[in-house]
């Protein structure tokens, strides 16, 4: 962002300017991958691995920062395994490249990803990330380079999905189906380009030991995780993908009676078919919500700082964006972003369980009031955004807030003193107090009713007791000077 953009930001948007600003002088870079220091896990002293840390940043529009940051060896990992899953998309995406030729390529990408040298030029002039293939051997001599439990890994994601996109292609080519009809051909098609990579984070963040070994085996949630981004990418992506002929919503949502019976995608684009076509956007981000407490659960079982990062950036981004999206006419017509300031405060804020979750909740709720009742899935959307309000409600419920001292720095919990739920933990509490008091008395051969716990005296009963002996003075006070004024009136 250049000056004229910040003087422009500051003038009209100066709440989003001070936000900017707070990023730049408090979020610090956690990890330099050039620094000397790093290069035994970072690689940056390889000719090869500079170039793919390169290539990173030329393909990657919001992982780069994220994945460089990650401990140890791990960046450089799963950069590889970003390049790799990038350049098997790459192909997939091509509609230049023939389905005789595209199969082959794709089945056995895997091999050719650990084959010294291979490289491939064949892309179309305009496939954005077709560099990366040409160049593609920097990749294969790093593969070559990594730890074999790590090459593993990527190597079998990588021939799972390479399998299901290459199905998914021959079909579209072959009988002339350009749509996915179902929301389970929907479910499975993400699952494949999306699901594996959150199957294969797990497996690497595991087989690094920065996370707990079973991880790995969380298939559910590390599938949900994966869907969520995915999905959310392709309901922003509309636009984008409508010129390009990519059609990724499944018929079965943008195709329904009431929204007005669409027989092409292409139909939702078209102004006059606006307010029908926000109904289809409203099932597709109905469709995704159904991933979010999955992905509050993967992220709650997180313990590496730099890994949670990793994961819940991207994941309150796609719940900002849902948000963005929903309800918004002008993603029919050309894609839609979070602006710079809004995606700085998900960053600063993504740093730990409970307030990942909140943001969750607070995108739900924007969700939820932008919904109209004329709305075939106004109940829907009701009920998907009300499962994230009570996941949030029951792992870290509202009234338990957070403070930080102001001398040590330590984080104490309080309880709203305003909120019923309160009084409730406080009954248990000292209930709780009295059961460990009597279990003490017994077994040290006592009579438990006769030991009660002392009863802690409230504030309100503090200052009830005080009233009474400031009344209970005064009263004296005016007999005093009753009886003074009565007796000794001379005086």
């Amino acid at each position: 962002m250049g000056a004229l953009d910040m003087l422009t930001m500051l003038v009209l948007h100066p709440v989003e300017f001070r936000t900017l600003i707070q990023y730049k002088l408090y979020h610090e870079k956690k990890r330099d991958i050039t620094a000397q220091q790093e290069h035994p896990t970072s690689g940056w002293d390889r000719k090869s691995m500079r170039r793919c840390w390169e290539f990173l940043d030329m393909t990657s529009r919001s992982f780069s920062a994220v994945i460089k940051e990650l401990d140890g060896d791990l960046a450089r990992t799963i950069a590889l395994f970003y390049l790799v899953l990038r350049g098997l998309d790459t192909i997939e995406d091509d509609m230049t490249i023939p389905d005789e030729k595209k199969q082959p390529l794709l089945r056995t990408f895997h091999e050719k990803t650990v084959t010294p040298g291979w490289t491939f030029d064949g892309n179309g002039p305009d496939e954005k990330d077709r560099q990366l293939l040409v160049e593609y051997d920097v990749v294969t001599e790093e593969m070559g380079l990594l730890d074999p439990n790590y090459r593993e890994v990527i190597v079998d994601i990588c021939h799972k999905m390479e399998d299901g996109m290459a199905d998914f292609a021959h079909k579209a080519a072959t009988t002339g189906r350009i749509y996915l009809d179902t929301i389970e051909d929907y479910d499975l098609y993400c699952h494949y380009v999306a699901g594996l990579v959150g199957e294969g984070l797990s497996r690497l963040f595991s087989a690094s030991g920065k996370e707990a070994n079973w991880l790995q085996y969380q298939l559910e949630i590390s599938n949900s995780m994966g869907l969520l981004l995915q999905k959310t990418n392709i309901i922003r992506d509309f636009r984008e993908d409508i010129e390009e002929k990519r059609y990724f919503w499944p018929k079965e949502i943008w195709g329904r009676e009431d929204y007005g019976g669409f027989t092409e995608m292409a139909q939702l684009a078209q102004p006059e078919n606006e307010r029908n076509a926000l109904w289809a956007v409203s099932g597709m981000v109905v469709d995704a919500l159904r991933h979010a407490t999955d992905a509050l659960d993967y992220l709650r079982v997180l313990k590496n700082q730099s890994v949670f990062n990793f994961c819940a950036i991207p994941a309150t981004m796609a719940m900002a964006t849902l948000e963005l999206v929903f309800m918004n006419p002008e993603m029919l017509q050309r894609n839609v972003k979070i602006r710079k300031a809004a995606a700085a405060k998900l960053i600063m804020a993504s740093t730990n369980p409970r307030d990942v979750a909140y943001l969750f909740r607070d995108s739900a709720r924007k969700i939820h009031a932008k919904a109209s009742p004329a709305d075939p899935n106004f109940l829907r959307i009701s009920v998907a955004c009300g499962k994230i309000e009570q996941w949030c409600e029951r792992q870290f419920p509202s009234f338990v807030r957070m403070q930080q001292s102001g001398t040590s720095g330590d984080v104490y919990q309080m309880l709203d003193p305003f909120d019923a739920r309160t009084r409730i933990v406080e009954l248990d509490k000292k209930r709780e107090q009295q059961l460990a008091i009597e279990k003490r008395a017994l077994a040290a051969g006592l009579d438990p009713q006769q030991i009660r716990q002392p009863q802690q005296t409230s504030t309100m009963e503090i200052a009830g007791l005080v009233a009474a002996m400031v009344g209970f003075i005064l009263i004296i006070s005016l007999g005093v000077i009753w009886a003074v004024l009565k007796y000794f009136p001379d005086n």
